[in-house]
């Protein structure tokens, strides 16, 4: 009954559109899920069976030869132990280093934001280009070190700017009265500003972390001699590669119940890449949609 009340109360077009956007998004959840879905599939399936086609959500010849692949890989701890301390490090050094950039470049009583801020946005669209940057690397002692996967990455003009959009949008009166009563700009920004800005925080935190936990290049190009500095996305394009040169040759189809194939190596790798921030993003989704959206249009 309470159920037909509500349904009544409606109005006609209001109903349709209702109707209309609850389909729209069922079929866009579908859309979304599915690839995501298949290669899970796919990741659990037979690696020759699967060169066959027709593997929708469930795998047609179930079998962890994938997984254990990829796992048993050389240096594949070493490489999730560097990845894991490179998310970690690169991202809490990030987020403190554009914070307090952000902090400085949004109050108005600082006469260089707008130079500054303008020299950042120029960053965004010109390089120096790679052997430059390599080069520059190489006389800062950068590689063959860890420290090139967190100190090129602490400063980022987009991250920088979102941040800066979102102290601009907290009230100036906060920061006034604070100064009334005595505070500094180092307390203003650890007491006030900073527990205002969470949202935009969990979303810059979230982009640095993606971006550290899916790098794979520079640790081939500024990295590859020192192994002990290995990446597990690298590693695992590492194998997806010996994988694709081995499937070329006939010796490694002969045995169809226990072979692999680059098809089901790509699916098991992506598997494995993808779900640790798979399992942290709902705690962050919250945060990621407030933070990217105030942080984007208010001025």
């Amino acid at each position: 009954m309470n159920l037909q009340r509500r349904f009544k109360k409606i109005s006609g077009p209001d109903l349709a559109f209702r109707i209309f956007n609850t389909i729209f998004m069922i079929v866009f959840v579908i859309v979304t899920l599915y690839p995501v879905l298949n290669t899970v599939a796919i990741s659990f399936n037979q690696g020759t069976d699967a060169l066959r086609g027709g593997i929708y959500l469930w795998p047609r010849m179930f079998t962890w030869k994938n997984y254990t692949t990829v796992l048993a890989k050389d240096n594949l701890i070493t490489g999730a132990y560097i990845t894991v301390l490179r998310t970690l490090i690169g991202t809490v050094l990030a987020l403190v280093t554009n914070a307090i950039l952000a902090f400085i470049v949004s109050r108005k009583n600082f006469i260089f934001a707008k130079p500054l801020s303008l020299f950042w946005v120029i960053t965004m669209y010109v390089n120096g280009g790679l052997i430059p940057t390599f080069l520059l690397y190489k006389s800062l002692g950068l590689t063959n070190s860890f420290l090139v996967y967190v100190i090129p990455g602490m400063i980022s003009a987009f991250n920088m700017l979102v941040i800066r959009t979102y102290m601009r949008g907290i009230p100036d009166s906060l920061e006034e009265s604070a100064q009334l009563d005595g505070a500094g700009y180092t307390t203003i920004f650890l007491k006030i500003i900073s527990p205002l800005c969470k949202p935009v925080y969990a979303t810059v935190a979230l982009f640095v972390a993606v971006f550290q936990w899916n790098s794979w290049f520079d640790a081939m190009l500024y990295n590859r001699m020192a192994t002990q500095y290995t990446t597990l996305q690298y590693e695992l394009m590492k194998l997806l590669s010996s994988v694709t040169n081995q499937s070329s040759s006939a010796e490694s189809m002969k045995n169809a119940e226990g072979s692999i194939t680059p098809t089901s190596i790509r699916a098991a790798a992506t598997v494995v890449t993808m779900l640790p921030i798979v399992c942290i993003y709902p705690f962050l989704q919250k945060y990621f949609v407030t933070g990217l959206t105030l942080g984007g249009v208010k001025e």
